[in-house]
Order: C-alpha cells, then sequence, then structure tokens
C-alpha cells in the first residue's frame, strides 16, 4: 500500500521524502481504508475547510490567515488537476512541502518530539512507622448501692 501511495506523491514530485510520506500515511490512518475518505475534493468547501482547519492549522501548527491558507490549498488542487481522484496523502504532501513542513512527519524530529519530557524521579519509600500498642484499661464497675 506505501508503494501507491508513494507512486501517487512521485507523479507531482521526483524525488520525495519517503519518510515523510510514511508519517503522512500514519497521520492520516483508517482514512485511507475507504476511498471516498483516502480522496480530496477541491470542489467541496466543507472538505477543504476540514484541511484547512485539521491539516494546516491543527498539524502543521500554521496560524496564517484563512484567505492564505485557502490560496494555497487552491494551488495545490490546480497543481492536481490531471486528475479527478486527488488522493489525501499526496496533497497533505505538496501542502506539507509548499509550507516546508515535511519535517513535521519525520519521527526524530523537534515537531514529532514530545514537548518536556518528564524528570525521572526515584520512588520515596517511607520509614515505617511504630506506634506502641494501644491497651484498653479494664472498666471498673462502681460499688453497688
Amino acid at each position: 500500500m506505501f508503494e501507491d501511495w508513494l507512486a501517487d506523491v512521485k507523479r507531482y514530485v521526483p524525488d520525495p521524502d519517503e519518510t515523510a510520506v510514511a508519517g503522512i500515511i500514519r497521520y492520516c490512518g483508517i482514512a485511507l481504508q475507504t476511498r471516498d475518505a483516502s480522496l480530496v475534493s477541491f470542489g467541496d468547501p466543507e472538505e477543504t475547510g476540514r484541511v484547512r482547519e485539521h491539516f494546516l492549522k491543527r498539524k502543521l501548527g500554521l496560524s496564517d490567515s484563512d484567505d492564505v491558507l485557502d490560496h494555497e490549498i487552491a494551488a495545490v488542487g490546480h497543481r492536481m488537476n490531471d486528475t479527478t481522484f486527488r488522493n489525501r496523502v499526496t496533497v497533505y504532501y505538496l501542502l506539507a512541502e509548499r509550507f516546508g513542513k515535511l519535517g513535521v512527519f519525520h519521527h526524530d524530529s523537534p515537531a514529532a518530539a514530545p514537548l518536556a519530557e518528564a524528570p525521572v524521579v526515584a520512588p520515596v519509600i517511607a520509614e515505617p512507622v511504630v506506634t506502641e500498642p494501644v491497651v484498653a484499661e479494664p472498666a471498673i464497675a462502681p460499688p453497688p448501692p
């Protein structure tokens, strides 16, 4: 399956970053299992809005205006106008490439690393608390009247 997505990316980029392609495939995950979800419809404003909000803003961390991002999405759609089936992996690759963000999909890149490592702390073992046993005093009944 990886080869199929890579071959499609190679239609537009002669020597693609294979690690980034693999990372995009991992990012898309289950969406690539159905034909409809594996394609991007540039004619559907809801679809391009999802690409802008979920991929460009959330995943790539872009903060450009919606107009700028929509223009770039349209430019990728125009670049791919030789086909009616625009694969999501290829669209995402071309967008990440346009914004210089392919490194986001490398496992060892700073963008893919966790923000902060939790410090390693040795467990604290408390000393056992020794208490004196409590002995109940026998109750003495008052003398009878």
